[in-house]
């Protein structure tokens, strides 16, 4: 699976394998009585193991493995390059998938579009909310909001710090990651407003050395609690224990890694959203094109809590988390000031995590140390 299609073989699967590749017809109509199981592409940038964004949506995956009817095709370490098109018209070709999640952000343009005009009886569904009424309707993006989670573990990192000094590794300054950075910091000043968070930037989702330094340089500022956005956090959280200093965690649990200091984390539960997608199409039902859920919706959760969480950091966290889940909670609200002294959202202004105007973020708030550029 996965490989190039060379021309030969393609014409023979084009003559033979057309039709029941797209046997069930989804987003058509009702599934075709014949078609006796469901095959669901998924593919992944790095490895299926990283303790970090792929790993999370191998577990998703994984999970509809219980399903009757139901068998997943995958492939790892796919370049967000036109190798993702190779891998996805092998999965529709050769084992005839009519539903594929490329997972990473870079798939999306021009790859996975190219893929859905090329082929308008199969279904892509693409992580990170980029899909647009514009884009071909057999395609679509689902995301969390994990700022939510993100906030709370601020909470606990502010309960847990002696230093009341923060460190925040991530990869680029989109504004995705800034809502995690902000919502983090924002949960730590919900606690204490003298506690600071410092971010350091890497560059690129996957940069184990950079991670490892910046890891290493906020423990020789004083950080004694450091978070990350990128791909698989691994590094940072393993550094971080190397080093004698707390961690919250991204994408997975990653308390295996860090016994001692890891506090919780803000992981995703794609588990909820493949379910519910393969459901329908199991249903022969319209999938959606454009899904967001948090926490109430399970799309994501917290990481338990780590041995080092006093019972104050919980019983704080779990009342937020509680007023989170009934709705209305927002994050992001005014008077709120970005690092530079400027006003980013006025009093009596609140913004819910499904606000349009969180998805064009481009500050960092009031308490944060660090620059974008």
């Amino acid at each position: 699976m996965g490989g190039f299609v060379g021309p030969t073989r393609r014409r023979v699967l084009e003559g033979g394998l057309g039709a029941s590749a797209f046997a069930l017809g989804l987003g058509t109509g009702a599934r075709n009585a014949q078609a006796k199981e469901l095959t669901i592409g998924f593919i992944y940038v790095g490895p299926k193991d990283d303790y970090g964004y792929n790993q999370a949506h191998a577990e998703g995956a994984a999970s509809l493995k219980s399903l009757p009817g139901v068998s997943i095709t995958e492939e790892e370490r796919v370049p967000e390059t036109d190798a993702c098109e190779k891998t996805m018209q092998s999965m529709i070709e050769l084992d005839g998938a009519p539903l594929l999640f490329p997972t990473s952000f870079g798939y999306f343009d021009p790859y996975m579009l190219r893929m859905a005009r090329k082929y308008p009886k199969v279904q892509f569904r693409h992580c990170g909310g980029l899909w647009t009424e514009k884009d071909p309707t057999n395609a679509g993006s689902y995301f969390g909001y994990i700022g939510q989670a993100q906030y709370l573990s601020g909470i606990i990192a502010a309960h847990t710090t002696k230093t009341k000094k923060l460190g925040f590794i991530a990869a680029k300054p989109i504004p995705q990651v800034l809502i995690n950075v902000n919502s983090f910091a924002l949960g730590a000043r919900s606690v204490d407003p003298s506690v600071t968070t410092r971010v350091l930037f890497t560059g690129d989702w996957s940069m184990p050395v950079k991670e490892a330094e910046a890891t290493n340089s906020l423990a020789d500022e004083g950080v004694d609690v450091v978070t990350c956005h990128v791909d698989g956090p691994k590094v940072v959280i393993q550094t971080a224990e190397g080093r004698g200093i707390y961690t919250c965690g991204y994408h997975v649990n990653q308390a295996p890694l860090a016994p001692k200091g890891y506090l919780t984390g803000a992981e995703w539960n794609w588990a909820t959203v493949y379910q519910m997608f393969v459901r329908k199409a199991l249903a022969g039902e319209t999938l959606p094109n454009f899904v967001r859920g948090g926490l109430a919706e399970g799309f994501v959760r917290t990481s338990p809590y780590g041995p080092a969480v006093g019972e104050a950091a919980r019983s704080h966290a779990d009342s937020v988390k509680a007023e989170m889940m009934k709705g209305g909670f927002s994050v992001f609200k005014g008077p709120l000031m970005d690092n530079k002294g400027g006003q980013v959202i006025a009093a009596g202004t609140a913004y819910p995590e499904t606000a349009i105007q969180l998805e064009s973020m481009n500050y960092l708030v009031e308490g944060v140390n660090g620059a974008l550029s």
